[in-house]
């Protein structure tokens, strides 16, 4: 049966012929009749051009849903965002979101491809996928999608075609293009994670704002002493991952990086012995909190807003903005950031957060989608001017109002009626406040950090540097394979090991005993792999 925007299309090619016809006496030089401009939407056309591109009825979607989301719908299909975009294409998502966290995702994700039952869409963090995207391409789990790109997404293209530094990032060595990626349209959306204090209790102790690591340990011990052991320092495997936490003081990451042109693995390094041995000490006195290797956000949640927490490391918006929010009856409770640690006084650190304009995160489009070039159409929705409002301000005159010729934040989101949290208000009506496959437009942040201390945080957390950073390199099939079969059992061992060195029931006499293990196990070789790919990329 034919839809609606198949009939809309027969009625525009008939309308366009008409006018045609009637521009031949009338002088009309035919610019207004690119037949190609039917399939991009855009704000300056018609709607009845923008509802000619033929979208998908329906397609299924796998994602893990934000807990900023969560808070209040069961499925992304609940969400303002989703509501809209079905409105306006017509296209009906059914919606799969995994359950858990960090390694339960990893293990649906995995069930799931073993079970051979795939769903159209499944979006994701791609370079962190076992084996790599190429090997998803090569083994039938995604399409490449390069050439339904060029042909059925002008919005991205023209995108890629203005940024080809971006195009160098969303694609592997061997020029694929996976997914319709998330990207970080400004410098300053790229920093937004680092050390956070409840600044209440520093001023109890007459200390100043800790600096380095011997300064913080001289904080903790006070703010313990003045809580009666209550406020602890919070640090989860997580957050060293992200920002590097206070590892970055040491000079190390806790993974791979790249020293002056030469790939290092920074768990099996001098440097991370310094850290675990500074980490079980503060754990043995009582520092830092007892359940931080079990630490979900509920967990995490209840202890910074009953008093267990006195520092720890998160997020200018779900950090900062959302627990000062939730506090916000307690006009004693206060957080502010503070720099990345080092060593030496004076120094900055040489490792914090700072993301890439594309870090892996996208949409693909699975082996198992019938209408690929639909969902293609369907997916470059976002990258189009409305598509932009919609995934980063959600509803004109509902959550966003146009002043000056900029979108601008409605009581809903700001002061939202429902006592919601900005963060939730925003998870209801746009993407802007976590990712997505879209293009991350600056007005968000600017509205988002309205506490000076979460501006203030940028300044602080900036400083660090990256230059060790490894950039958005990816492995062939063959060599993602070959990383696979040892860091799925090595990534447990070094989470185990790190969580008995800094508990003390491993001894940190056995460091070295460890560092053999890990190569025993193969790490040298995936440094081989990594150092390949970094090489592969510098020639890009």
């Amino acid at each position: 049966m034919l839809r609606r925007n198949k009939w809309l299309t027969l009625f525009m090619a008939v309308l366009a012929a008409a006018v045609m016809l009637a521009g031949c006496s009338g002088g009309n030089n035919g610019e207004g009749n690119n037949t190609g401009a039917t399939n991009k939407p855009d704000s300056t056309k018609a709607p009845e051009e923008a509802a000619a591109v033929e979208y998908p009825e329906g397609l299924s979607y796998w994602i893990h849903m934000n807990p900023n989301a969560t808070a209040t719908m069961a499925t992304l299909g609940d969400s303002k965002i989703y509501q809209q975009l079905e409105k306006v294409t017509g296209t009906k998502v059914t919606w799969t979101h995994p359950s858990g966290e960090g390694a339960q995702i990893e293990e649906q994700f995995n069930l799931m491809l073993a079970s051979k039952k795939l769903p159209d869409v499944i979006e994701r963090n791609w370079l962190t996928v076992s084996r790599g995207p190429d090997d998803a391409i090569k083994s039938g789990t995604i399409v490449r999608l390069n050439e339904l790109i060029e042909e059925h997404a002008p919005n991205l293209t023209a995108y890629l075609n203005e940024h080809p530094e971006i195009k160098k990032m969303i694609m592997t060595d061997e020029g694929n293009i996976y997914s319709f990626p998330f990207i970080r349209g400004h410098e300053k959306l790229m920093v937004f994670f680092g050390p956070i204090i409840r600044k209440d209790l520093l001023d109890k102790t007459g200390l100043p704002i800790p600096e380095t690591i011997d300064e913080w340990e001289t904080v903790l011990e006070a703010i313990k002493e003045q809580t009666g052991g209550e406020a602890q320092f919070l640090q989860r495997i997580s957050d060293i991952k992200v920002g590097h936490g206070f590892i970055g003081a040491f000079g190390i990451p806790l993974e791979f990086y790249n020293d002056n042109g030469t790939v290092k693995y920074g768990s099996m390094q001098p440097e991370y012995k310094e850290f675990l041995t500074v980490m079980n000490r503060w754990y043995k006195k009582g520092l830092l909190d007892p359940d931080f290797a079990a630490m979900d956000t509920k967990l995490m949640d209840s202890k910074i807003t009953t008093g267990k927490t006195s520092a720890f490391v998160g997020y200018t918006g779900s950090g900062i903005g959302k627990y000062m929010g939730l506090m916000k009856d307690d006009p004693t409770f206060e957080l502010v950031s503070t720099p990345y640690p080092t060593l030496n006084k004076g120094e900055n650190a040489v490792w914090g957060q700072r993301d890439f304009a594309y870090t892996g995160i996208g949409a693909a489009i699975t082996t198992a989608a019938k209408n690929p070039e639909q969902i293609v159409k369907w997916l470059d929705y976002a990258y189009g001017p409305d598509g932009h409002n919609l995934f980063n301000f959600g509803i004109e005159g509902e959550s966003f109002t146009m002043v000056d010729g900029k979108q601008k934040y409605t009581d809903v989101i700001m002061k939202n009626p429902d006592d919601l949290p900005i963060t939730q208000a925003m998870a209801q009506y746009f993407r802007a406040s976590y990712n997505g496959p879209f293009v991350q437009d600056p007005g968000y942040i600017e509205q988002y950090l309205e506490l000076p201390s979460q501006q203030e945080a940028l300044v602080n957390w900036e400083k660090a540097t990256t230059k060790m950073q490894m950039p958005l390199t990816t492995l062939t099939a063959e060599e993602g394979r070959k990383k696979a079969s040892v860091m799925t059992d090595l990534n447990v061992y070094h989470e185990e090991m790190m969580l008995k060195f800094i508990m003390g029931t491993e001894p940190l006499e056995k460091f070295e005993e460890y560092v053999e293990t890990l190569k025993a196990m193969g790490i040298e070789e995936v440094i081989k792999l990594e150092q390949a790919a970094l090489e592969r990329f510098l020639k890009r």
